[in-house]
């Protein structure tokens, strides 16, 4: 029965499942912190434990998404960008790369039904939210920036529940197939070593 609820999730997960952000009103202090998150222009050049894991992680990532990235140059930028932004929001990249095939199935231009946008489809109202008017949601690195802080945002307000935060990202907190399948690729398709961080439920 396990295999066969694996095999359903996996077919799911085949198809993008972006939902829609929630707008909530922000405390100041919150809505200038975020504001923060998202303007700072850091060089991304991720830091990894030594020269040569961030090796071994780019070939063993790159080899994972050669399918949906066929351009070996874009996939190693998508990859560090990745890999920088995950490891500046305080989360296992390998997370966010299940969260995006999820979200949009890697395509960068995704829109969904509700508005949603890029890779990680934020929702445009967290631009004039905590962003700046001329911020461009389908920008790879505008895009991972806002996403990782958005889920970040959540693990604070859920208190490293990652279940929950999945489910304030996706727009559908309290129903599990989300959060379950997000796992599902993520440890199944994505990991890679002792995680970034232990949120869990």
């Amino acid at each position: 029965m396990r295999l066969v609820v694996l095999a359903f999730a996996f077919l799911i997960a085949a198809y993008a499942w972006a939902g829609e952000q929630q707008y909530e009103p922000l405390a100041a202090s919150v809505q200038a912190a975020l504001h923060s998150a998202v303007a700072d222009r850091g060089a991304p050049e991720a830091k990894f434990p030594s020269v040569q894991e961030k090796i071994e992680w780019l070939t063993e990532m790159s080899r994972r998404l050669e399918k949906r990235m066929p351009d070996r140059q874009a996939r190693l930028e998508f990859l560090k960008t990745v890999y920088y932004e995950a490891q500046r929001a305080g989360l296992d990249p390998q997370l966010v790369l299940g969260l995006i095939q999820v979200e949009s199935g890697f395509k960068k231009y995704s829109v969904s039904a509700a508005g949603a946008r890029g890779y990680m489809q934020v929702m445009p109202f967290w631009v004039k939210l905590i962003g700046n008017s001329d911020q461009n949601l389908f920008h790879l690195r505008t895009n991972l920036r806002f996403g990782c802080t958005i889920l970040r945002h959540y693990l604070d307000i859920e208190k490293g529940d990652l279940y929950r935060a999945l489910g304030r990202y996706n727009g559908s907190l309290g129903a599990p197939e989300y959060p379950n399948i997000v796992r599902a690729v993520w440890e199944r398709q994505w990991h890679w070593g002792p995680s970034v961080i232990q949120a869990t439920r």
